[in-house]
């Protein structure tokens, strides 16, 4: 059988196979570092393409794995059929609702767009260049999840394709087991096309970047410490090392605040008792431009990263941070949780009792295959494991490691029950199956 002829026939979307112009851009993930060696690669043209297709793959004995952007993937897709839903653009904001419905090709850089000019906020993480649908479905991190949860916890709906190729809206009413699901447990379950949920004010927001050299590492620390110990929940802090190649080792701390900058300054006056700034962008700015705080690459790249979460923030975990340089990693980053993450939710992201993420982030060598910066992410995670907790956050999960690292025991037996009832024959495949 040839593939790309068979699915030609039921999609009105671009079907590419290998030989074919423009396949091996297509396949490729955000993360240039990870192989995916898939069989075909389906741009559906929208929602009733989707559905033809989960339709076919059931019939003829295929797998299908979606990914938005490939914003997550861990290379487990070869031989699948891979859905990419760029064209699922939809994006209406309702103000006087404080509400988004956006498709399943949408960006957060584009629903902030929308949302900043009624002063209202989607609970975006850090870059603008991740789809809505794949962040949500894993959780989603947010700048502001200190004040209001998950992303997931804000979905009011989802608009799915199910493993029989049936479209349907589900709600907690309609169908409380996969809505729970779909909040925070991936895309194990139905593919998602698009999702409505609520919008959060944000009138005034306030965030930046202070950034030192590397010698004020250890002062920057001891005021982010302090800043965070009595955060309220509006106010968000990271801590970062950063060494990019070919320049000096630097420090800075990032944040955002919703509220006023009177407020925000005296919150963080902290980081003012540093000396020797090389560069401060703290000030009031549009919802629009959070992505600006850290200004992450917005075109795919190679990269390998890992990530704990602390149980705290001890000494020892400041002293193994700065004993030695971060090399060869990029970025060393710490983020405060806590807030309204940490309390209970009736959703599969549950709750983070966790207060701190360490995030390290470095670009594998060419010669070494990453094996440096594995190895210095390890030294790092192995120093810090009597403060970690073994839970991670799910999209935060890399390559080599499984979903039940993101859940509690009940959560992944309930999330491992519920698809071998909605998908016993395997048509969809996660970036991490919830089975594996």
């Amino acid at each position: 059988m040839n593939i790309g002829n068979e699915l030609r026939k039921v999609v009105r979307g671009t079907v590419l196979t290998a030989g074919d112009d423009g396949f091996d851009n297509a396949r490729r993930p955000w993360n240039l570092a990870v192989d995916q060696q898939v069989r075909a690669v389906v741009d559906a043209a929208d929602a009733d393409d989707v559905a033809a297709l989960v339709r076919h793959a059931r019939l003829a004995g295929l797998t299908i794995a979606t990914q938005p952007s490939g914003h997550g993937a861990t290379g487990n897709v070869d031989d699948v059929v891979l859905l990419r839903t760029t064209r699922l653009d939809e994006l209406d904001v309702r103000p006087q609702e404080r509400l988004a419905c956006v498709g399943a090709g949408v960006k957060w850089g584009q629903v902030m767009t929308a949302a900043s000019a009624y002063g209202l906020t989607g609970l975006a993480g850090s870059s603008p260049a991740v789809t809505v649908t794949g962040y949500t479905l894993g959780g989603g991190l947010s700048w502001f999840g200190r004040k209001h949860g998950f992303a997931s916890d804000s979905v009011r709906a989802f608009d799915i394709v199910d493993t029989d190729g049936v479209r349907s809206r589900v709600t907690a009413a309609s169908d409380p087991d996969l809505f729970w699901a779909l909040r925070g447990g991936g895309g194990d379950f139905a593919i998602v096309t698009a999702i409505e949920f609520d919008l959060h004010p944000a009138p005034k927001l306030y965030g930046g970047r202070v950034m030192w050299t590397a010698d004020k590492a250890r002062a920057a620390l001891a005021a982010y410490r302090e800043i965070t110990d009595s955060a309220p929940p509006e106010l968000t802090a990271w801590y970062e090392l950063l060494h990019f190649p070919g320049a000096a080792p630097l420090v800075a701390v990032d944040c955002t605040f919703l509220g006023d900058g009177g407020e925000a300054e005296t919150l963080l006056r902290a980081l003012d008792k540093v000396d020797g700034r090389i560069s401060d962008s703290r000030g009031m700015l549009p919802v629009a431009e959070l992505g600006s705080i850290t200004a992450e690459p917005t075109d795919p790249g190679p990269g390998q990263s890992r990530a704990e979460l602390l149980t705290g923030l001890p000494d020892d975990v400041c002293e193994t941070l700065l004993a030695e340089p971060i090399a060869p990693l990029l970025s060393v980053q710490l983020r405060h949780l806590g807030g309204a993450l940490a309390q209970p939710s009736d959703s599969a992201a549950g709750g983070l009792s966790e207060p701190f993420a360490l995030y390290m982030f470095g670009i594998p060598g060419n010669t070494d295959g990453g094996a440096a910066v594995r190895g210095r992410q390890h030294d790092i995670a192995t120093a810090v494991s009597p403060y970690t907790s073994g839970r991670k956050p799910f999209t935060f999960l890399v390559p080599g490691e499984r979903a039940a690292n993101a859940f509690s025991g009940a959560a992944i037996a309930r999330l491992r029950e519920l698809k071998r009832d909605r998908d016993p024959a395997g048509v969809l495949r996660s970036n991490f199956p919830v089975l594996s």
